[in-house]
């Protein structure tokens, strides 16, 4: 998600909450939870490609056993595709939007200590012929998990480089069996007001809800993650399922997902339905194409402040040229 009001006052990486003092107040129970698990499982081990960004990283939630296991027999990446500097694991954990906790870029971090995820529940329905209610662990069985590092660039012009962990929304499409009626997926995010307390307020209308067409959902890009930097997800990057979408802005990466449904029709998504003007259903990343109050062809990479020199030109589809098939038929500046 994004910020409406991107001003000179968001906070910069050196503002944020420091790596150690925001796991201070968790450390003891958590690390002692955690540890043995996912240590003694190697969930924990760093790849050569990691390159320092896994420095910081530390436990950000206690993990299930049977996902620290899953975690741990992962298809670990070999290489890092992008060719680019991992995003520190601090950057990637602070500095999010997720307004079920808040408006502010660290509120997240700090206001999600009480989520539970687990255990957690996801409904799978609409047009398909496999519709169903699974605990988590039980969704995410038949799958094996790898390593996924891509860049991700939000609407706001900033941007990150993140290795993932998780299997292709593709295996759930067939899965599900949508039926020859189905043209769109639908993503549905928790409602829980008394553990997010951003939806005790107006700021946008609850719960979010984003979508894909059927095609978009079946490319190999795409990703349903349920960890990161070798772990299991924290709460405030959409613990414990959420959507990657890498050639799209940051607010199509649905969190906390617990509903996905197949449609015939184009769901009105959140920021569509907030600022049509402003968030398109399609979302792609297109340097050529200005948000209204700002530009778009290049972008701040994470940990830089707002007023680094050090920004980047944005490609087109952030990059991701072999999806640009799903759109030879449209006019991509029309679809922003």
């Amino acid at each position: 998600m994004l910020i409406m009001n991107r001003t000179s006052s968001d906070p910069k990486p050196s503002e944020i909450t420091s790596e150690s003092a925001y796991n201070s107040r968790r450390a003891f129970l958590k690390n002692a939870s955690l540890g043995s698990i996912a240590l003694g499982s190697g969930a924990l081990s760093l790849p050569a490609w990691a390159a320092g960004a896994y420095e910081s990283a530390s436990v950000d939630r206690s993990t299930p056993a049977w996902l620290a296991t899953k975690i741990a027999q992962r298809k670990v990446a070999s290489s890092n595709p992008t060719g680019e500097t991992i995003t520190p694991y601090e950057a990637a954990s602070t500095y999010n939007n997720f307004y079920e906790f808040g408006t502010g870029k660290s509120d997240p971090a700090n206001y999600s200590d009480d989520l539970v995820t687990d255990p957690w529940k996801v409904q799978v329905g609409g047009l398909c012929e496999n519709p169903g209610n699974y605990q988590l662990e039980d969704f995410i069985k038949p799958y094996k998990l790898e390593d996924r590092i891509y860049r991700f660039r939000c609407v706001e012009a900033w941007s990150m480089v993140v290795p993932w962990l998780g299997f292709e929304l593709a295996d759930i499409l067939r899965a599900a069996k949508p039926t020859s009626k189905a043209r769109f997926v639908k993503f549905t995010t928790l409602e829980r007001p008394s553990q997010m307390p951003g939806q005790k307020t107006a700021a946008l209308d609850w719960p979010y809800i984003e979508s894909l067409r059927l095609d978009e959902a079946r490319h190999p890009l795409a990703l349903m993650a349920v960890g990161m930097y070798g772990r299991s997800l924290p709460n405030q990057n959409g613990a414990p399922l959420r959507l990657i979408v890498p050639w799209k802005y940051g607010f199509k990466s649905i969190k906390s997902i617990v509903k996905i449904e197949f449609t015939n029709k184009a769901p009105i998504t959140t920021w569509l339905g907030l600022a049509p003007r402003e968030y398109g259903f399609y979302a792609n990343v297109n340097p050529a194409v200005s948000h209204p109050r700002w530009s778009q062809a290049r972008e701040r990479r994470l940990p830089n402040s707002l007023f680094s020199p050090n920004w980047v030109d944005t490609k087109l589809f952030n990059g991701y040229s072999e999806v640009a098939p799903l759109y030879k038929t449209m006019d991509l500046k029309k679809f922003f």
